[in-house]
């Protein structure tokens, strides 16, 4: 689904990102840790094709084909989706419409939007502008409404669950597992996703396969998602790297 090699990028000549690979197979969810200012964001940027980052060496390969030189809106209609950290307020554009380009752009049935809407609690806000007077939480679910409707086979997420109660934490925890196919069996899945979290309070909903640590710009650790968890929780991010590196180098003197 995902192929990353060997990837740098840029954002206005300072590097971001360093020597990144990653790759993540049809049906996988791989989770993303890292501190604050690491590059988490800039590489769910990079992977979307936000012009402002830009790929300075190395390939991104989506389906099987690279697709560093493709637009934004080239990849979206691959099948790739993103939910922002903060997206943007539209005033005079109503959550309605952009779900119905949504649906009309992924054949989805637009009387799904109505389900979706009622599954996340949202059935209010469909004729209010995008965003607008949305509470934290309520944009995070507008957030993924869209991608439901938009229904992607790659889905990035930055931080879904950040400044977001319990309560919508668990709407939005739910409605990203079925997104992702979480709720079938394994080998019945065809969506993927790569999801930042800091806290981790997602994983409460959406389980994971593997769990990748971005440290300094680049790949510095991967394993159990809920095992790094705990180790970051107890050692932080870089005794848990540490930890990491020595099993790493341990498991080659075997």
């Amino acid at each position: 689904m995902l192929r990353v090699v060997n990837l740098g990028a840029e954002v206005e000549g300072n590097p971001i990102l360093n020597h990144v690979n990653l790759y993540i197979k049809e049906g996988q969810t791989y989770v993303l840790f890292g501190p604050n200012g690491n590059g988490k964001t800039s590489l769910l940027m990079t992977l979307i094709g936000n012009p402002a980052f830009r790929v300075t060496y190395g390939k991104i390969f989506f389906k099987n084909q690279e697709i560093n030189n493709l637009t934004t809106d080239q990849r979206v209609k691959m099948g790739m989706g993103i939910s922002f950290q903060t997206p943007p307020r539209v005033s005079g554009l109503k959550l309605i419409d952009t779900l119905i380009n949504c649906a009309k752009q992924s054949g989805t049935d637009q009387n799904k939007i109505y389900e979706y809407a009622q599954m996340l609690n949202m059935e209010k806000f469909l004729n209010r502008s995008l965003n607008v007077g949305f509470s934290g939480g309520e944009v995070k679910r507008s957030e993924i409404l869209q991608l439901l409707t938009l229904n992607p086979d790659l889905v990035l997420f930055d931080e879904p669950d950040s400044g977001v109660d319990l309560e919508n934490i668990a709407l939005i925890g739910n409605a990203m597992s079925e997104l992702l196919d979480r709720k079938k069996k394994t080998g019945e899945r065809k969506k993927s996703g790569l999801i930042i979290t800091h806290q981790g309070h997602i994983l409460d909903y959406v389980d994971a396969d593997y769990g990748v640590i971005l440290y300094k710009g680049m790949v510095a650790c991967m394993g159990d998602p809920y095992a790094m968890l705990e180790e970051i929780s107890k050692k932080g991010y870089e005794g848990c790297v540490e930890k990491c590196l020595k099993g790493f180098q341990n498991s080659i003197r075997m």
